[in-house]
């Protein structure tokens, strides 16, 4: 069943010790809560967020887990990672990130490069998005030592045994 996807995506989190990002997918096979850790390597404050986030986006181990997430969203959680390996608070990170994606109305959208162009149609694709779904917003980010509520579905959460595997 090409169509149907196997795992739908709740949350995308990131945590910055050690430094991964956490999805907490479905399983729609087996009707279960999960989360999947992806150990973020070889990613440093100097990084390019968005190669970042299209390489985890096509890693074959990954794909299919994050079909539901948007590159951009992935994007963000990486800037929120870069952030805090600069020493940034996970605020400052968000308050950055949001001025970066603001996108100036005064702008002459003819003058922008492909790749900055690119850049702000994803990002009107997003706030479009933002909107569209106010009531469930995927995007969060929280750190491991959080608790989860222990409610019935996570107790059903099985850790997805790969996780610590190299990639």
């Amino acid at each position: 069943a090409g169509a149907m996807m196997t795992f739908s995506a709740q949350k995308c989190g990131v945590c910055f010790q050690p430094p991964s990002i956490i999805l907490i997918y479905k399983d729609n096979s087996q009707d279960k809560t999960r989360q999947r850790i992806m150990p973020v390597r070889n990613f440093s404050r100097f990084s390019d967020c968005s190669r970042a986030a299209e390489q985890l986006k096509n890693n074959p181990r990954h794909k299919a887990y994050l079909e539901g997430v948007s590159l951009h969203q992935l994007q963000k959680l990486y800037s929120l990672l870069r952030g805090h390996l600069e020493g940034q608070s996970l605020a400052e990170s968000l308050e950055k990130f949001r001025q970066e994606e603001t996108i100036d109305p005064e702008e002459d959208m003819n003058k922008l490069d492909d790749k900055e162009l690119a850049k702000r149609k994803s990002i009107m694709d997003e706030l479009f998005e933002k909107n569209r779904k106010k009531k469930d917003d995927p995007d969060f980010v929280y750190n491991v030592e959080v608790e989860f509520p222990q409610d019935e579905q996570l107790e059903s959460c099985g850790w997805d045994l790969e996780s610590d595997e190299e990639i």
